[in-house]
């Protein structure tokens, strides 16, 4: 399993050349919390478009790189392709409260979790109550529903269905990275 925050920061490197394309820099998601794809921080410039690859296209997502098939997988993109991001889309999950569908609150969004290998479907949730209560508490992790329709990814919150709360588990403290890299 793979945690999205550790995929941020790595270099991205296409496997033609060996040459590095840039950095992770976000991932965005379908309405069905599939991985679409990662925005890269190639050192753009204020008016240059957004660079970004296609999920299909990433061959391996190691523990200290993100292999791409070629430089021709990166591609420019507009802003607007971007919907739901973890940091930088219009809708951002960073942060997004997770409510049950009768309306009690889980937590806010703080990390997500997938397989690299098995597609791109989220196989889980770390939450977050802020920051004293993970020292005092620990953080928690929600496993996804088998049914992925079950989840509504909203603007302003996550939906889940109910009874999810009695799903939750607590994130061993070395798994959370709390203040890890300031996040």
């Amino acid at each position: 399993m793979i945690r999205l925050q550790h995929v941020i920061g790595l270099p991205v490197i296409e496997t033609d050349a060996g040459k590095r394309v840039g950095y992770v820099k976000d991932a965005w998601f379908d309405e069905h919390w599939r991985l679409d794809g990662i925005v890269l921080d190639a050192g753009r410039r204020f008016l240059t478009p957004m660079k970004s690859v296609r999920w299909h296209h990433v061959l391996v997502c190691g523990d200290d790189a993100v292999l791409i098939m070629s430089a021709d997988s990166v591609r420019k993109s507009k802003a607007a392709e971007v919907q739901r991001s973890f940091y930088t889309g219009l809708i951002r999950l960073k942060d997004l409260p997770v409510v049950t569908i009768d309306g009690q609150q889980l937590g806010r969004l703080s990390d997500v979790y997938f397989e690299g290998f098995q597609g791109t479907q989220i196989v889980g949730y770390e939450l977050t109550d802020g920051f004293v209560s993970d020292l005092m508490e620990g953080r928690w992790w929600l496993p996804s529903p088998e049914d992925p329709d079950a989840v509504m990814l909203g603007e302003d919150a996550i939906i889940v269905p109910a009874g999810s709360e009695n799903r939750l588990e607590p994130v061993a403290a070395s798994d959370s990275d709390i203040g890890r890299n300031g996040l």
